[in-house]
């Protein structure tokens, strides 16, 4: 049996898009002679399609486009995700299926059966959980159909006391009793930079489990904040990786079932990929499919001569290409030379658009203004906030008048701990580094260097400043990121509290004191822009904290 995998990038919500794109692989794969097209999980509407669901006409769409895929699979058999109607009369009225199409008809539909509700994920929501198990027999083979948590259920928990199961059923033991000869998984499983080896080891340890050979077919693309990074793969009947589709763009592989049975593995080096290499495509894919799939096409950046904004332009130039890409330098009296000149020579490297605004007039219009209110109240941080919201609302009136589309330039360390400013540098369409500690940043810099410089050298060694006062530096307000980016990664990733944080070697006051800050800029958060997804745990759909509580 030929198999081919199917590794397409859908818009979520664009049905007939989506349909094109199945259609067109499925042709080809006929082309090729082959007998079975795989496809991801929830192709016909995208993933994660969230409240759309909730409307009846957007499911029954879906289903007319499942009808219309399965009249062309007269020769052909195809594997593919859409939610489907329950038609019982109790429990949730939709499922997330897996639906087998041949002969012209839906010969058999498959519905997941572990339904994630934890970090971005809210399945439970929407859709009802499996409960009856079968397997498909095509052409002398019987093919055990899941989707993407079904093959997830050895994940624990720690409940205090011991590792847990996270899962009580576990699919693939109700499905081995009837004697499958290979495993099929649609997935869309988003990308963390955690989890790569993750992936790998599940559908490795479950075909070496069942001795059998397994199909993953991933979703790649990205929708608003998740991205998902493809690197569908084939694993033989001994647990061995076989091969490994493309990462992070769509791709069309063809696979015979008796080859991956009976022939060494052929993994080739260009399918094994860093992380600093997959962060960098994972963020490049994430900004192009969010101008994209809302059809812009023109980014706006401030740039401001440090590092956030540098790689965040080298990112964009990237995605969208140099030349719709457009960076605006504001500089105010406390604004260093170097700065002026290291933001000159990174457009001058990477080719953008540059232009100039002084914010000191303004500034001290400000000023003038709010005298009779502040009267012989000394400056403060208000003052250094006036100076980035006007910055924010000068690249506004910018997006606006152009129709440029702003992304924001904050880090993961800065939203954490509330150290930027509200209608001012939070500004954006998207947060492109949110989800990146400044530590990891500056190792994404250092990575787009690894051949030529493109970011200037000064820009990654010199101390981080917001110079919003006269030789101001982070760490008059911050530890070091070094320290810093330590403590919030065992805070928000592994959600240990200050105790614990402490009893590894850091001081407890200052644990006490990050926790705080992270803990009173929650209201912050709450107004900032999506975020990029690329950790186990990112601000947004995936951390979802009260402001008004006591921690």
């Amino acid at each position: 049996m030929k198999i081919a995998l199917a590794q397409i990038n859908p818009h979520v919500g664009n049905i007939n898009e989506n349909l094109t794109r199945i259609v067109f692989c499925i042709k080809k794969a006929q082309q090729f002679h082959a007998d079975l097209v795989i496809f991801p999980e929830m192709t016909v509407c995208g993933y994660p399609p969230h409240d759309m669901l909730d409307y009846l006409d957007f499911v029954d769409r879906c289903q007319d486009a499942v009808g219309r895929i399965a009249r062309i699979c007269t020769d052909i058999a195809v594997i593919v995700g859409s939610p489907s109607h329950n038609p019982g009369r109790e429990g949730k009225r939709l499922y997330n299926s897996a639906f087998f199409l041949y002969e012209g008809k839906i010969k058999s539909i498959h519905h997941k059966t572990l339904l994630p509700d934890y970090d971005v994920f809210d399945e439970y929501r929407y859709f009802e959980p499996n409960d009856k198990f079968n397997i498909v027999e095509y052409k002398g083979s019987r093919i055990a159909i899941t989707i993407c948590e079904d093959l997830w259920y050895d994940q624990s928990f720690d409940n205090g006391q011991k590792n847990t199961r996270l899962y009580k059923v576990q699919p693939m033991e109700k499905l081995i009793g009837q004697k499958p000869d290979f495993i099929v998984n649609i997935s869309a499983s988003p990308f963390a930079w955690t989890k790569i080896r993750d992936k790998k080891e599940i559908f490795t340890k479950t075909s070496k489990k069942y001795s059998l050979p397994l199909f993953m077919v991933n979703q790649v693309g990205a929708n608003t904040d998740l991205i998902f990074e493809g690197g569908s793969l084939v694993v033989n009947q001994n647990g061995e990786l076989f091969d490994r589709v493309s990462w992070f763009e769509e791709d069309f592989q063809i696979y015979d079932l008796d080859e991956v049975r009976n022939t060494p593995p052929h993994v080739t080096d260009h399918k094994q990929t860093g992380i600093m290499e997959m962060l960098f495509r994972a963020l490049v894919l994430g900004i192009r499919d969010y101008f994209n799939k809302t059809g812009n096409s023109q980014a706006l950046i401030g740039l401001s001569g440090g590092l956030d904004s540098a790689v965040t332009a080298v990112l964009t130039a990237e995605a969208l290409g140099y030349e719709n890409v457009h960076a605006v330098f504001m500089p105010s009296q406390y604004t260093a030379s170097e700065s002026w000149e290291d933001a000159r020579k990174l457009a001058d490297n990477i080719s953008i658009s540059y232009s100039e605004i002084d914010i000191e007039p303004l500034a001290k219009m400000y000023s003038k203004s709010l005298e009779p209110l502040f009267g012989d109240l000394s400056e403060d941080v208000t003052e250094e906030n006036i100076q980035a919201r006007i910055r924010g609302t000068l690249l506004m009136a910018i997006s606006n008048k152009l129709g440029f589309l702003m992304l924001n330039t904050s880090n993961k360390s800065e939203a954490s701990v509330g150290y930027t400013t509200l209608y001012g540098d939070m500004n954006g369409a998207l947060s492109v580094l949110g989800d990146v500690y400044k530590t990891r940043v500056r190792e994404l810099a250092a990575y787009i260097n690894r051949n030529e410089e493109i970011i200037p050298e000064r820009v990654i060694k010199k101390a981080p400043s917001a110079e919003l006062r006269p030789d101001q530096k982070d760490t008059d307000t911050l530890p070091s990121y070094e320290v810093l980016d330590e403590i919030l990664f065992r805070y928000i990733e592994q959600q240990k509290n200050a105790g614990r944080i402490a009893s590894e070697g850091f001081d407890k006051e200052l644990v006490e004191k990050v926790v705080r800050m992270v803990n009173m800029s929650e209201y912050k958060r709450y107004q900032s822009p999506p975020v990029l997804r690329v950790s186990s745990k990112a601000f947004g759909n995936g951390r979802r904290m009260p402001i008004v509580a006591k921690i």
